[in-house]
């Protein structure tokens, strides 16, 4: 399984609809994606149809939500993940 990375905009915010196996080539790509825009504050990374992650795909979604970028549609176990790496 891939993953894919389709952008939409809704009013000010960006929302990159993030789908699939979400790993070390994938959070390249958000990063790049990250890079070109001017707050991250304005980036919603809308997870409903990411299938697989890993360690480093949690701790990418972590330091993003911590970075102020909303999660939208987050499913149960990759919250609970990032919630226990917490303590």
């Amino acid at each position: 399984m891939t993953f894919r990375i389709d952008t939409s905009a809704q009013g000010r915010f960006t929302v990159l609809i993030v789908s699939g196996r979400i790993d070390r080539p994938a959070i390249a790509e958000l990063r790049r994606i990250f890079e070109l825009q001017t707050n991250y504050r304005d980036i919603v990374l809308d997870l409903k149809d990411v299938g697989i992650i890993d360690r480093d795909a949690m701790r990418f979604f972590a330091s993003c939500e911590a970075d102020g970028v909303k999660l939208e549609n987050c499913a149960s176990y990759i919250r609970e993940w990032m919630e226990r790496e917490k303590d």
